[in-house]
């Protein structure tokens, strides 16, 4: 029989924990004199208890190890329940966030997706402002330990490649996975105050620059300005792309540079793939800019690698509308929005790793065709790679590929035009944040949206985040029957 007492008991836990942390959002809203602090301890008290609650009710059923079922339900269920507890504050404060929004938000945080529906950011109390920096910022805390802990030994999407990498978790996840969440916490919280003290330094208030160096570890994009990074034109833009390749760099690096080891994170393929991309387009973006829109060298190449690496790292900050650039830098940003920065990061989308297992796999194939006695194997950072991963990584693209047209059609019959529609699915299933058009594009956001869209859409968020395999397993019959 399925056993849901360890799932219950560590949701539990995390949903206790999360209430504990509205406290601090609580504080700031007293700093700053608002009102709004009241409602983050009636929502803390809430969160807290129900947490709690259901951590003690099952807590006689933790002992073992989590099982192959009870790990997917597990990963699915933290990034369901954490939202609509996160939703509270929102739901119940003084500006009256209606429950799909304030979800909608909650989820978008946790994601580190960044698509935002609310207005007004620039007059928003402090205390909810604050908020939902802390989403993003443990949502990318949490979804670097879900792809070094969890992923790899569910073979999701190909993650398995780096298990040897990671660490021996099945059988003992629960203990291993809190050892490896502190040495991922003592880095995460190291870079965010380094981010904290180079936004100082480039002239950001204190608020501001603690609000986005949280928002900027976590490749989330949240700003606690409705012009999101145009208000902070010039230097910050520079620390911003810094620490956002940082962020979507494999986090087991920094461990392994930590103890001693530097040669892994030079020899990286995934890194060297990651910042040759970057490079090459924001050349191609400054150029572009200097010859199509008149621009001087050091404006457009700021605004070419700031918004190259926002798009390419799922951070989705904006300094720009980029869509005045003209079509050929709209099509780019698309398509690089679905490559995405390096596995074991906070970055999102499809991940640079799977597209050099699909390119290794095509030449090898090619080098068949051409040389049909020969053999050819497929190979990663020198390794041979199996046909089970390279079976994983395929199956991850026909569904992310399938679930994209199934999203954009959906949001089609909401009454949404053929822009916004794709964008709108792509933004959300690869958690880039803005999407394209007049309506969710760089200059706007998604408060314009029916309800229905925005339910979709947050759907779409959970799915993209967690590779797609993980949250449809649980919808097979066979995963049921065990």
């Amino acid at each position: 029989m399925f056993d849901l007492r360890p799932v219950v008991y560590v949701t539990g836990l995390l949903v206790a924990a999360l209430g504990i942390t509205m406290l601090i959002p609580m504080g700031v809203d007293m700093y700053y004199g608002s009102s709004d602090w009241a409602t983050f301890l009636e929502s803390a008290v809430i969160t807290t208890l129900v947490g709690g609650s259901m951590a003690l009710a099952t807590a006689n059923g933790v002992g073992r190890g989590l099982s192959i079922q009870q790990t997917f339900l597990l990963t699915t269920g933290v990034w369901v329940a954490l939202p609509i507890f996160g939703a509270l504050p929102l739901v119940l404060s003084d500006i009256g966030v209606r429950p799909v929004d304030a979800f909608f938000e909650a989820m978008s945080g946790m994601t580190t997706t960044g698509a935002t529906v609310l207005n007004d950011l620039d007059e928003m109390p402090k205390g909810l402002l604050f908020w939902r920096a802390l989403l993003q910022w443990y949502g990318g805390i949490g979804i670097i330990v879900v792809a070094m802990v969890f992923l790899p030994e569910l073979r999701v999407g190909g993650m398995q490649i780096f298990r040897s990498e990671a660490f021996d978790t099945m059988g003992k996840v629960l203990p291993r996975a809190a050892e490896i969440a502190r040495r991922i916490s003592q880095i995460y919280a190291g870079l965010t105050i380094v981010c904290i003290i180079a936004y100082l330094a480039v002239g950001l208030p204190p608020f501001e620059a603690i609000y986005h160096a949280m928002t900027t570890l976590s490749t989330g994009g949240f700003s606690s300005r409705d012009a999101s990074f145009g208000a902070f034109q010039g230097a910050p833009e520079y620390v911003a792309s810094f620490f956002m390749i940082l962020a979507s760099l494999p986090f087991v690096r920094y461990i392994q540079l930590i103890s001693g080891t530097a040669k892994p994170f030079f020899r990286d393929p995934q890194i060297r793939a990651y910042l040759a991309t970057i490079l090459t387009v924001t050349i191609m973006m400054t150029l572009y800019r200097l010859i199509a829109n008149g621009d001087h060298l050091e404006h457009g190449f700021r605004e070419g690698i700031f918004n190259v690496t926002s798009i390419i790292s799922g951070t989705g900050y904006a300094s720009v509308d980029y869509q005045l650039w003209g079509p050929f830098p709209v099509v780019i940003f698309f398509f690089l929005g679905l490559i995405g920065g390096c596995a074991g990061s906070t970055a999102c989308s499809i991940k640079i790793f799977r597209y050099q297992l699909l390119f290794s796999a095509i030449r090898a194939q090619i080098s068949s065709i051409h040389s049909p006695h020969g053999v050819f194997t497929p190979r990663y950072a020198g390794r041979r790679v199996d046909d089970g991963i390279l079976s994983s990584v395929m199956g991850f693209f026909v569904f992310f590929v399938v679930t994209l047209g199934i999203i954009a059609v959906l949001l089609g019959m909401t009454g949404l035009d053929f822009i916004t529609s794709v964008s709108g699915a792509a933004a959300a299933l690869a958690n880039i944040g803005p999407g394209l058009g007049d309506i969710i594009g760089p200059a706007g956001n998604f408060s314009g949206l029916s309800d229905t869209a925005k339910w979709i859409l947050s759907a779409a968020m959970l799915i993209g985040r967690l590779e797609l395999l993980a949250v449809f397993v649980l919808f097979t019959v066979t995963f049921w029957r065990g």
